[in-house]
């Protein structure tokens, strides 16, 4: 029985109950249960993971990544020792063999340096060691499977520095300078690069040269380095290109400072 309702503060007399019919009450029931399942449908499709429409998939979040197997928990941390104020940084390749990205900086001025930061907080530096009064250039990679190294590009030469043992060392070459390359102002050579040699990402110097009717011979030079990264000794040579054009990829690249094969590797600017 309905309550009675208000009109001009009176109580007024209640209304007799409307019979509903039967037919729409049972279309009413067919429609709640029918509204039941399907809910029941989707929220099992939900908690399943099946979809019956487009989905939309999220990409991974893009990270650098090494090149190198994880061999290591990474170098030591050096509390007190950073990176300098100032100084360009990029992000580059696992360094240290614990599997995440490091980063490689430069300093500018009359004492210059070359230095790498761990992710595991680790910094170590060499100084440069050219009168090049050229702005500086690095790329920085892993050769011969676990050796990550340095190429400092000052445009007459580009110097190699290996980064094994979490130090920067200039590896001594046969006569126990350390070892240089060529930038096309000396005879031994015109860029420096790395070739893939099998499954193996090697270090080689490059050399292109012009002939009279203008095209290049380019030959390759391995370089490779001891275990401990503290020498670099000369491999096998070989002629890579004949007849190429100047505008040829093998020329052009075998005039530069160069991993452009080894795709995590970053250029590091003064």
């Amino acid at each position: 029985m309905r309550a009675p309702s208000r009109y001009n503060g009176a109580m007024s007399r209640p209304s007799a109950p409307r019979r509903r019919p039967v037919g729409i009450i049972v279309l009413a029931v067919v429609v709640v249960l029918l509204l039941v399942v399907v809910a029941g449908l989707l929220i099992n499709r939900a908690t399943t993971g099946t979809s019956t429409g487009s989905t939309t998939t999220s990409a991974p979040a893009t990270t650098s990544t090494s090149a190198r197997p994880t061999t290591s928990a990474g170098c030591p941390a050096t509390p007190g020792v950073t990176t300098p104020a100032g100084a360009d940084v990029r992000e580059v390749v696992d360094v240290d063999g614990d599997g995440r990205p490091d980063k490689a900086w430069l300093t500018g001025g009359a004492d210059r340096r070359f230095g790498i930061t761990t992710a595991s907080g680790a910094t170590f530096s060499a100084a440069i060691g050219s009168a090049s009064p050229l702005p500086a250039a690095a790329v920085v990679g892993v050769v011969q499977g676990d050796q990550p190294i340095a190429l400092v590009d000052l445009g007459r030469e580009a110097l190699l520095y290996s980064l094994h043992g979490c130090a920067v060392t200039a590896p001594a070459n046969a006569q126990g300078a350390p070892y240089t390359f060529d930038r096309g102002f000396g005879d031994a050579g015109t860029g420096v690069g790395c070739s893939q040699d099998g499954a193996v990402l090697r270090l080689a110097g490059l050399d292109a040269v012009q002939a009279a009717d203008k095209t290049y011979t380019v030959t390759r030079t391995w370089v490779d380095l001891s275990k401990d990264g503290r020498k670099a000794t000369n491999g096998a040579k070989a002629t890579v290109a004949t007849g190429a054009a100047g505008t040829e990829a093998v020329v052009t690249t075998a005039q530069e400072v160069t991993m452009n094969i080894f795709a995590a590797a970053e250029h590091v600017q003064p």
